[in-house]
């Protein structure tokens, strides 16, 4: 509470600690992208037994960030790749660049390229370095992948309660539910896992997780993701806009812009899109496919307990005929169908 106060007065100078989170990200063989963010904070500490005080101080901070602004970075591809760039106002840094180098080559059987990011900006003695390097990975899907998956999170992989009135199931569940207790929906571990193995059972199929929960969750993301043991993929999450936001706002839905922008970065790979049909998942999947008729296999939409939402979601999918799309509402109807499609074993 003092740092925040010294922070809003402008006598906050000094770090006392630098924490940078490389986010797990994508690209290809030729082109690398790799986004995170440097913070004076400690890593959560989130633990199983963990007492709800203790869930909500954690809560508490991870949106009671401090950014660390115009700080250099450097990341590193053991001995081939080395890149720089600064942060902005926000912390977040970005490498974005088209190599010469082959990425695949230095690419895990899945696809997953490991590097180091290191916070290069001069610090007082004091300051603690908790994590320098940081380690990271991005995806190169495999060239014998036989499609990718695009998956929503939110009450389609986890209970959010997002359709709940005045959203106070979302509220409690993303701010007072500790991630090891988040509750992923019945059998959807085992249907990705399929997913990810496909009709080859090479396990070779990418991965892509879609939320509009804010950068600030992607740590408990990624542990709830872990912990229940879904195949490891890219975390795509959204900035956290203020009501004073000053840069202009994005003209498509967050999860419409990722979308087109994997299809627009693996033309030659076809993919599977995961939603529910609480939100706008099914209007957002339906303009795609449109857009995209000959690169989405199927689109599989999860029911949730809204009859409004239901009913406009069935309309709406009742007259679209250019691919693929089930309602589904457990994951044994998506399995039998993406057997039945020779997607999965």
């Amino acid at each position: 509470m003092i740092k925040r106060f010294k922070k809003l007065i402008g006598r906050y100078r000094n770090l006392d600690q630098v924490y940078v989170v490389p986010y797990r990200s994508y690209g290809t063989y030729s082109h690398l992208y790799v986004k995170g963010r440097a913070l004076d904070n400690e890593p959560l500490k989130i633990v199983k037994d963990q007492s709800v005080y203790r869930t909500i101080k954690n809560t508490y901070k991870q949106f009671d960030s401090f950014e660390i602004p115009d700080a250099e970075m450097e990341l590193i591809v053991p001995d081939k790749i080395n890149l720089r760039t600064i942060t902005n106002d926000e912390g977040y840094f970005l490498f974005e660049k088209t190599l010469n180098e082959n990425l695949s080559e230095h690419a895990s059987d899945e696809g997953w390229v490991e590097f180091e990011v290191y916070f290069r900006n001069k610090v007082k003695p004091r300051t603690k370095m908790l994590n320098n390097p940081a380690r990271g990975e991005f995806l190169v899907p495999q060239v014998d992948a036989e499609f990718g998956v695009i998956s929503d999170i939110d009450d389609t992989i986890m209970h959010t309660g997002v359709t709940s009135f005045l959203k106070w199931r979302l509220l409690k569940n993303s701010l007072l539910t500790n991630a090891y207790k988040r509750i992923p929906l019945k059998d959807a571990p085992d249907f990705y896992k399929k997913l990810h193995l496909g009709n080859s059972g090479k396990n070779k199929n990418p991965m892509f997780y879609l939320s509009n929960s804010p950068w600030n969750m992607y740590e408990y993301l990624t542990l709830f993701l872990d912990y229940n043991e879904f195949p490891k993929g890219p975390i795509l999450l959204r900035d956290l806009r203020t009501p004073f936001e000053s840069t202009v706002k994005p003209e498509k839905p967050h999860k419409q812009k990722e979308i087109i922008n994997i299809l627009k970065t693996y033309p030659d790979l076809k993919f599977i899109l995961i939603g529910d049909s609480g939100e706008h998942d099914a209007s957002i999947y339906t303009e795609i496919a449109a857009q995209f008729s000959d690169r989405i296999l199927a689109i599989y939409l999860r029911s949730v307990k809204h009859k409004k939402q239901m009913r406009r979601v069935q309309s709406l999918i009742d007259e679209f005929d250019t691919v693929p799309v089930l309602m589904v509402g457990d994951s044994d109807e998506a399995v039998e169908h993406a057997r039945e499609s020779g997607f999965i074993i």
